[in-house]
């Protein structure tokens, strides 16, 4: 067994599956970071991101794949299902060995599970769109802390690029440490350690805009003036707006005081 130590991105797995053809390697298993400690007898073998290896394999599987089947299987590399850069692996095999386009093929197992993996990505992206919430900060810097099931922020990068292009804005992954940041012009992926704390009202009245904090405020009153109490569906409510975004939400938090 070959643990294949990588950078945890899209372009250092891209790279693995170049060295694993490269070297001839057979039965592989992927890592990100370091090595996993489970597996106690195995050889490591470390990967360094290299864009031209990157570049080769992304262009072998393009040509195999419709334009829309190659954006679905991108997304999956971002649905952090266990494994899935090994589905992927046996996807990109099947998809590399084979003459005709088999992204239709769901009899192969790689092939459903690529599939599965897109469908968790493209709705928690669809969500992360949607619940998204801004506060502004004394500096006139728009920010909003998500904890996604999925590592969606690739995914949604480009939806709040072109709705946000004339405002600075981060948007902060405090599951995975890292954020997207975007300056006016470019988007930029940044590391760092946000406070815990970042939601109560304490934090929050220190470092916010006055006059964010009353546009909150009014958006509060407005979602509240907007239901219907004799037609309150929580079973239903919970469904679209699952508890666990709630505490990034703004007309979920209290007004401060």
């Amino acid at each position: 067994m070959i643990q294949l130590i990588y950078d945890g991105t899209y372009e250092g797995w891209l790279t693995a599956v170049f060295e694993i053809y490269e070297y001839k390697f057979q039965d592989v298993v992927f890592a990100k970071n370091e090595a996993s400690a489970a597996l106690l007898f195995s050889t490591h073998h470390y990967v360094m991101t290299d864009e031209e290896k990157a570049n080769r394999v992304l262009s072998g599987i393009k040509k195999r794949l419709s334009p829309g089947g190659y954006s679905d299987f991108y997304k999956a590399f971002f649905s952090d299902l266990d494994e899935i850069e090994q589905i992927m692996f046996q996807f990109t095999k099947y998809a590399l060995a084979s003459s005709k386009n088999i992204e239709g093929d769901f009899s192969n197992s790689a092939v459903w599970d690529v599939r599965k993996a897109t469908r968790l990505t493209r709705r928690e992206a669809h969500r992360m769109e949607a619940f998204v919430r801004f506060k502004l900060t004394k500096d006139k810097l728009y920010y909003a802390i998500v904890e996604p099931d999925c590592n969606v922020l690739p995914i949604i990068e480009s939806h709040f690029k072109k709705r946000y292009a004339d405002q600075r804005w981060l948007i902060y992954d405090a599951k995975r440490k890292y954020g997207i940041y975007y300056d006016l012009e470019n988007v930029s992926t940044i590391e760092l350690q946000f406070n815990a704390e970042s939601n109560s009202s304490k934090y929050l009245a220190e470092i916010c805009d006055e006059q964010g904090e009353f546009f909150q405020n009014l958006w509060r009153v407005f979602f509240k003036s907007v239901n219907i109490e004799s037609r309150k569906n929580m079973k239903l409510h919970i469904q679209h707006m699952p508890k666990r975004y709630w505490k990034h939400l703004t007309e979920k938090i209290p007004t401060l005081k």
